[in-house]
């Protein structure tokens, strides 16, 4: 299950269907704009997708700022939250995108990780 926005070209959804048939235990992924715009998705339906666009936005945002007031810079290389049965992985990629994938409880943060840098360094 995609979700697309109006202005979603075809080459993102495929890259996010691509990343979740390497990592089987990704729930849903959205590619975004830094301010919360979805700009592609995947494995959820568009109202899911939208709300962990808005989310991922700011829980970004939260880490810029606290980057700037306590590391001096507001670079931010990942965000991950740790729910009950998901875990919640947040990444700069690239300019004004962020890359936001929900996998499930079980699945091995190095592996989500390293798959997500791999896309990010694919499309750059």
């Amino acid at each position: 299950m995609s979700a697309v926005s109006p202005n979603q070209a075809p080459d993102l959804a495929w890259l996010l269907k691509g990343l979740a048939e390497e990592v089987p235990v990704i729930r849903g992924s959205v590619l975004l704009s830094s301010d919360g715009m979805m700009k592609a998705a995947h494995g959820m339906d568009r109202t899911s997708s939208e709300h962990l666009a808005a989310l991922a936005s700011g829980l970004f945002s939260m880490a810029r700022s606290a980057g700037t007031k306590f590391d001096g810079t507001n670079e931010v290389r990942q965000v991950v939250a740790e729910l009950k049965s998901s875990q919640l992985y947040i990444t700069w990629a690239g300019f004004n995108s962020v890359l936001a994938v929900l996998a499930r409880g079980d699945a091995d943060p190095a592996v989500v990780g390293f798959e997500m840098a791999r896309l990010i360094r694919a499309v750059r």
